[in-house]
């Protein structure tokens, strides 16, 4: 891991693989996630009735169909692989004082943000059940971040440092 990362890996098992170092970050709790969700979830509603509006307008008519829909997915995966990949957490992440940390302590790789990005999507098919696992796994982890190799943290502000 990156030095300061608050984890360190070990050649056991990843069940006990990871042991905090650090009382300034730790594994990210559900309802800190969820807060997180809820903000990007209000930015991602406001991106997508920026696109429908134009489209809306100029049908004066309703959008429907596999054309639009794409094109929102797109707009979703987008957002979160933008800044999972380019900053390490979402704005939403930002807000609640979370972000990602690789396993290996390198940049989180566009495989991994599909993964992350599926392992997102299976967890809200399946009503939370892969959100609800950070109880369940040592490590505190949720399916996108055993998916992708990652831990999602809860890192104190710099100033509360």
């Amino acid at each position: 891991m990156a030095a300061g990362s608050g984890w360190t890996v070990t050649s056991q098992p990843l069940r006990s693989g990871l042991q905090p170092v650090s009382p300034v970050e730790k594994p990210a709790g559900l309802l800190r996630r969820i807060g997180a969700m809820v903000y990007d979830a209000l930015i991602i509603l406001a991106v997508w009735m920026f696109t429908l509006f134009p489209v809306v307008a100029l049908r004066n008519d309703v959008v429907v169909g596999p054309g639009i829909q794409s094109l929102l997915f797109i707009e979703l995966f987008g957002f979160f692989a933008y800044f999972w990949l380019m900053k390490g957490q979402t704005i939403g992440m930002l807000a609640w004082h979370l972000k990602l940390e690789t396993l290996d302590g390198g940049p989180l790789r566009p495989r991994a943000a599909i993964l992350r990005f599926l392992g997102a999507l299976l967890s809200f098919a399946t009503c939370g059940v892969g959100y609800l696992w950070i109880y369940i796994d040592p490590a505190h982890r949720s399916w996108s971040d055993l998916f992708s190799g990652t831990i999602t943290v809860h890192a104190r502000p710099e100033h509360a440092r």
